[in-house]
């Protein structure tokens, strides 16, 4: 039960999915500490150093998270980690004595900080496959769905909508296929002890053992370990984690800021779901605000800072180890993934209920479309024997008078204006300037290369 009459960080409740943050919980984070102790427990019973009662008594405690007594305990000990092996031993009678036994901290609270990493990643993918398998359903519904493209927010040439929702595919795509390498890379700092040398074990184990204890402990914790770390694992890690975070995140700021731009009236053409009783204003009832694609781009900024802290944490991890890293690591690797996960659970829930206006779509490509087929005629022109800077010039000025029509709410006239000009009648007849303003047909190969995209998506997701 929250406490709402004290801070509560937005993660904690309102953003995120709780799958998300049970792998980020404190909860979570105690019973990965408690599996990698069992863990080294187990290992240690082969060299003789544990008996196998006191292993068998810890994994029986195990999952008997008490975190009010572990936080009694920190307050007057003042190390969490400590905390929990008193709390630990308090339950695990049999096995207390050999909690930790040859460890530093960090040989268990980074790896534990590995695998939660993994856990993150697991669900970020799955989020994202979800995703690009419903940028593809749409990418091959709207192939071949014409609209104008826009460049510097200008009417351009025609396109489709199949091949603009390509665009958001594929970048998302880049991401799933950054993060899956980056998760199956995960290495967590392994058993090296203080400074990463291992001397403890060694004098536990002698040094001839040291490779094949860790081995042991590699394979029960199905984690591979850096071959060389320091107190920690290299903080670069995280690093790499976050910004392939940040750079999902980028993805979908992009596609959420190009869906507000669409989503304004005078475009019309693409909204995100708007429910029955949602209110858009407390002040203009009419309003019709895109606030999920808002809240994505809002969430986006905060993700995009990230990868900076984490950058600062690697730089200044001096030496063998500082523990300047310690506090924030705390807060931006589980809202790096918080932040994300919200991103993509929110962008999967407007994909799912696009609304596609093709009036709109129909509407603005008759309005702009002709000035695109306006490059054909002037290829065609000069093939014909017309200057080229000549043409350019005449379907400039042509242009410019659409323009003003359309700006007086007209419909463009621009093909008429052509087809009456007597300069361009040398080179063009009036019917070959109509079938070369068709704009309809300009649209290269965007429809089968959309296509191709989703095709190549789906079958590398299903693959995976």
């Amino acid at each position: 039960m929250f406490d709402y009459t004290s801070y509560q960080s937005p993660f904690s409740w309102r953003y995120g999915s709780s799958a998300m943050r049970r792998i980020w919980s404190e909860h979570n984070k105690r019973l990965l500490w408690r599996r990698i102790w069992v863990a080294l427990a187990e290992v240690q019973v082969n060299y003789g150093l544990v008996l196998p009662e006191q292993a068998a008594d810890l994994l029986t405690h195990s999952t008997e998270i008490n975190l009010p007594r572990a936080l009694e305990i920190e307050a007057e000990i003042q190390h969490d980690l400590m905390a929990e092996v008193h709390t630990f031993a308090e339950q695990a009678t049999i096995g207390a004595g050999i909690i930790h036994f040859g460890a530093t901290s960090m040989d268990i609270e980074d790896n534990a900080d590995a695998l939660r990493l993994r856990q993150g990643l697991d669900l970020t993918l799955q989020s994202l496959r979800e995703i690009l398998n419903k940028l593809a359903f749409l990418i091959q519904r709207y192939a071949n769905t014409p609209l104008i493209a826009f460049t510097h927010l200008q009417p351009a040439e025609p396109s489709t909508l199949g091949y603009r929702l390509a665009q958001y595919a594929q970048d998302l795509f880049t991401d799933y296929l950054m993060l899956t390498a980056i998760r199956q890379d995960i290495r967590g700092k392994g058993f090296k002890g203080a400074v990463g040398t291992s001397a403890s074990y060694a004098e536990l184990l002698g040094v001839e053992e040291l490779a094949h204890f860790e081995d042991l402990l590699s394979k029960k914790l199905d984690l591979p370990f850096f071959p060389v770390s320091t107190q920690t694992y290299p903080r670069k890690q995280d690093y790499t984690v976050l910004a392939a975070l940040a750079g999902v995140g980028q993805s979908l700021y992009k596609m959420a800021f190009d869906l507000r731009l669409l989503q304004s009236p005078p475009i019309g053409e693409l909204s995100e779901p708007f429910g029955a009783r949602q209110i858009g204003s407390s002040a203009m009832p009419f309003k019709r605000n895109p606030i999920r694609a808002e809240k994505i781009d809002s969430l986006g900024r905060y993700l995009a800072q990230l990868p900076r802290v984490a950058w600062d944490n690697a730089a200044h991890s001096l030496l063998e180890r500082t523990l300047d890293d310690s506090a924030n690591r705390r807060t931006i690797l589980p809202e790096g993934f918080l932040a994300t996960d919200e991103m993509l659970k929110t962008a999967l829930d407007i994909l799912s209920g696009l609304r596609v206006d093709e009036q709109a779509l129909a509407r603005n490509l008759q309005i702009y479309g002709p000035f695109a087929a306006t490059e054909r005629i002037l290829m065609t022109a000069v093939k014909n024997g017309a200057n080229r800077q000549e043409m350019h010039e005449l379907i400039r000025r042509q242009s410019m008078r659409a323009w003003e029509s359309i700006r007086a709410g007209e419909s463009n006239p621009l093909a008429q204006n052509l087809v009456e000009d007597d300069e361009l009648k040398h080179f063009l007849t009036s019917e070959q300037i109509l079938v070369l303003m068709d704009y309809s047909s300009h649209l290269g190969d965007a429809p089968q290369r959309a296509l191709a995209l989703a095709g190549n998506i789906s079958n590398k997701i299903k693959n995976n």
